[in-house]
Formats: structure tokens, C-alpha cells, sequence
């Protein structure tokens, strides 16, 4: 696409300039629509069908806005395509059917303008449902060209589109442009909002109060991250962009809110790939009384529910794999995975043995890591590919997990699953540590990890700790990665094909 626009942008100015010269503003305040695109198809031939047209075979007016996508002249005759949220339809003009000053308008217009049309709905001799046009109002001037492809019908018929906005880093800067001429594109930020109001709908209808905790926070908690860090002039404090919301959402258990959720924006000063972005968007929820066993039910259904919201089935078509989310998933232990998948026995191996282990898989700086650092990366390169799913890993190592509680006749492990689904972690979960003793440890033992290099180590959180002294009854915790679960439903490959606005390094 040409930034400068160039002679383009100058032909274009030059009808702006020719437009309000005839005394037409091509900028409209507003257009009253009637009918969208689909709607005015739908409309016809139901209409059709019943056997309501008139004489001719022409349905009911409308007034319809939208892209103009293409324009083609035949004479005294004008077809072209305007494009609106729901789809695109054909439109007519016929030199003798509208004024003057609407056929010689069409010179002055451009593939990219906003247009609202009135006129009847007709079939074309081809078959086509189109709007025969009697008003044209133009609503807003492209001044840069749009980059549309180039468009050519087969021998059937069918139109494809040769070209466009193929440079990938371009679409995700101005994803204002992508939208526009890509509708598979905006068909997939559609699916994620319906996905996400019915993740809401399932929370709501089952207790689940809405919340809203702290971005700005003076200590970062809740996961193993490196945090971003700003000043507050007002307050001379340094404050931590969340990486979490977990601890937040906790004192709400405490506080006797006894079932939350979040749907946030979380930030994670770390690197930039295909699942990760340093802005993502989590859903935490929180539900007092309940162990990972409960919460482990509830995603099923919850996870269920929501994708037959966005796409009508259980069974989602994602990186060549057609996964099912009807419950139950299966289950396997975190350990056991590592033998299965693996082919070692991590549970019982010496620092050296997990370095010598690491160093086999080919994962690099092994002289450093701490004990959960190796068993974190063995589990990712030896085992997460294999986890198609969806599958919980269940009963992870006490030292991974400083949250969660011990496992009911294993103290060395803890009442944690993670789901995975096509190799990749879609949700965490706890039973939640609600003994301030335990949890004062395992701050600590965090605590001489950072002291030994471990810059994702969590922080020793004073106030938290106190919350917990007042006393916070059972819970069972979750936190789902909303652009991960986007991408597997709309099946894309990269988390910024799921985010309108990635972060990007600047031009």
C-alpha cells in the first residue's frame, strides 16, 4: 500500500475540492439505515418465495450504507459493491432512473467511500439480488486509497480477489485498513466478542459477580513473570502494571464476595511470539468452598458452553485438528506425563540429572536454573507438544506452584491442573492456598530463588498475607487466556491475528 498516496491521494483531493464546488459535502453527519446487506437479501427472497413481489420481480425499498468496494461501467449503466458489516451487496445505477445529479456524482467517487443508497431490491438476469439505486448520498471520501485486490469472476461466475493487503507486519499496523477489506478478518474479532459475552452469560448465570481490581499495583503478584514498571509523580512511588489478578480477586474472597471474576488486561514484560503478547487478555474467576476438582467440572462446562455459542458445535477445527470439547477431558498427572511423553522419571531426579536431562532437549543456560525452572522447561519441550486435548495435567510439583495447596496424601505435590489444548496451555487452576502460615514459606522460598538469579520469581506480598489471617475459606481459582482460546475457535495461528492491536516494534 503507498503511504505517501501519491498522485492517487493528489486525484483525490482534487474531487474533494470538485465536490464542494458543486456544493456537496463529502462528509455527511448522518444516514438513516434501514436494512443491511443480508437483511436485504434475506428480505427479497422471502419475499420471492412467498410470492409477494410486484409484477416485475422488484421487492420493498432500502437504504442500505457501506464501502464502495468496486465500480463497473457498462454504458449508461453502473453496477457496483458496497460492503457493510453484514456482507456485501450489488447495487444499480441506470442513467435514466436517477437524476443527473446523481449519475455524474459517480465520476467523482472512488473504491473505498462511504456511500448509503436507497432503492428496490430486483434480481439481475444473472441471477444476483442487487438494489436498484434511485437516491445516492455520498458519507465519507476515501482520500487514501484502500488496498483492495483486484477482483476477476471465473468461468462459474464467482469472483476472487488476486492481490490486496498481503504484507502481514502492514495489516497488524493498520488494522484499520485489514478490517476494511478483509472480512474474514472481522469475522474473527466477531467470534471473540461473542465468545466472550458468553463467558460472562455462563459466570453470571451460575452466582459469579463481575469485578474490577487495580491495573497500577504496588507490589505484582499472582504468576511468574517480569513485570513493567512506571513512576506516579503524585504519590513518588514506582507502581507495577498487573501481570495478574489473582491476588486481588482472593481478598475479595476474604471481604465475603464469594464467587468473581475478571476479565482483564494483563501485562508481562517479556518476549514477543506466537502465543505471547506483552498486553493479553485473562478471565479469573474465584468461587469460595470449592477445590480444583470442582473447578475442573466447571471449565468443562463453562469451555463448552462458550464455544457452542461461537460457532454452533463442540468440536472445533483448529491447527489440523479437529478437537472436541463435550465433557469430560481427559486427565493425567504431571509427573506421569513426563514419564509418558517424556521417557524420564522427574519426580525422583537429583538438580544434575534434570541439567543433564535439559541439556539432551537442547534447552540452553541449564547451569543456572533452579530445580522448577528445569522441570518447567522439560515439561514444555518434552511433553506440551504431545497434550492435544483437551487434557488436564493434574498434581503439580509443590515448588512450581507457591498458591496452591498441598495434594491431599502428598505434600510434595499441589492441587493444580492445567489445560492444554493442541500442545498449547489454554487455563490454570488452584485449590487455592488459604493457610497464611504455608503461604508465608512459600513467599520466602520464593524469595532466596530471586535472591539466586530468578527474576520471575514471585514477591513476599505483606498485605495479602494479612488478608489471609483474617481467614479465606476453601477456593478453588481459574485463569483462562482469552486471545489463546480465540485463536483455537477462529483457528489462527498467531496470538496478534486475535488482538485488533498487537504491540509492534515502531516503524
Amino acid at each position: 500500500m503507498e503511504e505517501s498516496g501519491g498522485y492517487v491521494r493528489e486525484a483525490r483531493l482534487e474531487k474533494i475540492a470538485d465536490l464542494r464546488g458543486r456544493g456537496i459535502e463529502p462528509y455527511a453527519y448522518r444516514f438513516e439505515v434501514t436494512h443491511e446487506s443480508r437483511q436485504a437479501r434475506e428480505r427479497y427472497e422471502a419475499a420471492e418465495s412467498a410470492g409477494t413481489l410486484d409484477e416485475n420481480g422488484i421487492g420493498e425499498t432500502v437504504r442500505l450504507a457501506g464501502r464502495l468496494m468496486s465500480l463497473r461501467r457498462h454504458g449508461r449503466t453502473v453496477f457496483a459493491d458496497v460492503s457493510d458489516r453484514a456482507g456485501r451487496i450489488q447495487v444499480y445505477f441506470r442513467a435514466n432512473e436517477v437524476s443527473d445529479a446523481v449519475f455524474t456524482l459517480l465520476d467523482l467517487l472512488d473504491l473505498g467511500d462511504w456511500i448509503g443508497v436507497e432503492g428496490r431490491v430486483f434480481r439481475t438476469r444473472t441471477g444476483e439480488v442487487t438494489v436498484r439505486v434511485s437516491a445516492l448520498d455520498l458519507l465519507a471520501k476515501s482520500v487514501r486509497p484502500l488496498p483492495i485486490g483486484k477482483e476477476e469472476a471465473d468461468e462459474t461466475g464467482e469472483r476472487r480477489v488476486h492481490g490486496g493487503f498481503s504484507d502481514i507486519e502492514q495489516r497488524y499496523r493498520q488494522r484499520y485498513a485489514d478490517l476494511a477489506v478483509n472480512p474474514e478478518v472481522r469475522d474473527v474479532f466477531v467470534r471473540r466478542a461473542r465468545l466472550v459475552t458468553a463467558l460472562r452469560r455462563f459466570l453470571d448465570d451460575r452466582g459469579f459477580i463481575e469485578v474490577e481490581t487495580p491495573v497500577l499495583q504496588p507490589l505484582y503478584g499472582g504468576a511468574s513473570a517480569r513485570p513493567f514498571v512506571t513512576h506516579h509523580n503524585a504519590l513518588d512511588v514506582d507502581l507495577f502494571l498487573r501481570i495478574a489478578d489473582e491476588l486481588y480477586l482472593k481478598r475479595l474472597i476474604v471481604g465475603g464476595l464469594d464467587r468473581v471474576y475478571e476479565i482483564s488486561k494483563d501485562f508481562r514484560n517479556e518476549g514477543i511470539d506466537r502465543t505471547h503478547n506483552p498486553e493479553f487478555t485473562m478471565l479469573e474467576f474465584y468461587q469460595a468452598f470449592a477445590d480444583y476438582e470442582d473447578m475442573m467440572g466447571l471449565v468443562e462446562e463453562l469451555l463448552a458452553f462458550a464455544i457452542r455459542a461461537a460457532t454452533g458445535s463442540d468440536r472445533v477445527s483448529a491447527y489440523g485438528n479437529t478437537l472436541d470439547f463435550s465433557p469430560p477431558f481427559t486427565r493425567i498427572g504431571y509427573f506421569e506425563a513426563l514419564r509418558r511423553y517424556g521417557d524420564f522419571d522427574a519426580e525422583n531426579a537429583s538438580l544434575a540429572e534434570l541439567r543433564a536431562a535439559a541439556r539432551a532437549s537442547g534447552i540452553e543456560d541449564v547451569e543456572q536454573a533452579s530445580r522448577p525452572g528445569l522441570l518447567d522447561e522439560l515439561f514444555r519441550e518434552r511433553v506440551e507438544p504431545h497434550l492435544v486435548g483437551p487434557v488436564f495435567v493434574t498434581d503439580y510439583p509443590r515448588e512450581l506452584s507457591p498458591l496452591a495447596k498441598p495434594k491431599r496424601g502428598d505434600a510434595a505435590l499441589v492441587e493444580r491442573f492445567e489445560l492444554f489444548v493442541a500442545g498449547r496451555e489454554l487455563a490454570n487452576a488452584f485449590s487455592e492456598l488459604n493457610d497464611p502460615f504455608d503461604q508465608r514459606e512459600r513467599f520466602e522460598a520464593q524469595a532466596r530463588l530471586r535472591a539466586e538469579g530468578d527474576d520471575e520469581a514471585q514477591v513476599l506480598d505483606e498485605d495479602y498475607l494479612r488478608a489471609l489471617e483474617y481467614g479465606m475459606p476453601p477456593t478453588g481459582g481459574v485463569g483462562i487466556g482469552i486471545d489463546r482460546l480465540v485463536m483455537l475457535v477462529a483457528d489462527q495461528a498467531s496470538i496478534r491475528d486475535v488482538i485488533l492491536f498487537p504491540t509492534l516494534r515502531p516503524e
